[in-house]
């Protein structure tokens, strides 16, 4: 069990390592229903592609379709590059953790 304190950083941790598109391209993925008065704001790209949320419905509605969102999510990942390890940390030869002595 984890503290709920570190969850935060676990997520940005693995949002700063992976970039899921639903956090960098497709916005609205988390959402919860702003509230009346809100929803003068454009509906969320998640929403366009996965209709079905009700408050969604009454946002305003996008220039863009869930077609051209699409076009856009496929040259991203065709694009992007996977990460080079999954690990954090990468272990390094322990010659580079000497510490070089004061110059002083």
């Amino acid at each position: 069990m984890v503290d709920d304190i570190w969850i935060p950083l676990g997520e940005s941790l693995l949002i700063a390592k992976f970039t899921p598109i639903w956090n960098t391209l497709i916005d609205g993925f988390g959402n919860h229903d702003p509230g009346r008065g809100r929803y003068e704001g454009m509906r969320p790209r998640w929403d366009v592609l996965h209709p079905g949320r009700a408050w969604a419905e009454k946002c305003q509605p996008r220039k863009e379709t869930a077609e051209q969102i699409t076009r856009e999510v496929r040259a991203h990942l065709e694009q992007a590059e996977p990460p080079k390890s999954t690990h954090f940390l990468v272990e390094q030869p322990r010659a580079q953790y000497k510490v070089k002595p004061d110059a002083a």
